[in-house]
C-alpha cells in the first residue's frame, strides 16, 4: 500500500534505557525519497532531550517531569537546567 503523506513513527518503551537515571529521547531527521530502490537521507545533526527528574518504574503516569522529555513541559520544573 503506497503512503502518500508525511508521518511520524514513535513507540512508548515500558522499560527504557536511562542516562544518569533520566529518560531521554533521540530525534533523528530522515527523508525517504524512494523505496524501490531504497533511497534514504539522514541529516548529520540530531537532537537529544532529557527528562528533568529521575525515572523509577514505580512512578505513576502523573510524574510528568520523570516521563516526558518535552522542553515546553520541563522548563516549568523548578529543577530544570537549561544549558
Amino acid at each position: 500500500m503506497p503512503i502518500d503523506e508525511n508521518c511520524i513513527i514513535s513507540s512508548y518503551i515500558a522499560n527504557p534505557f536511562l542516562i544518569n537515571g533520566l529518560k531521554f529521547d533521540l530525534r533523528l531527521y530522515v527523508c525517504i525519497t524512494s523505496m524501490e530502490p531504497w533511497r534514504i537521507y539522514i541529516y548529520n545533526e540530531g537532537l537529544v532531550r532529557f527528562a528533568s527528574e529521575p525515572y523509577e518504574k514505580s512512578l505513576g503516569k502523573g510524574a510528568k517531569y520523570a516521563h516526558l522529555t518535552n522542553f515546553s513541559i520541563n522548563k516549568k520544573n523548578s529543577g530544570y537546567v537549561n544549558n
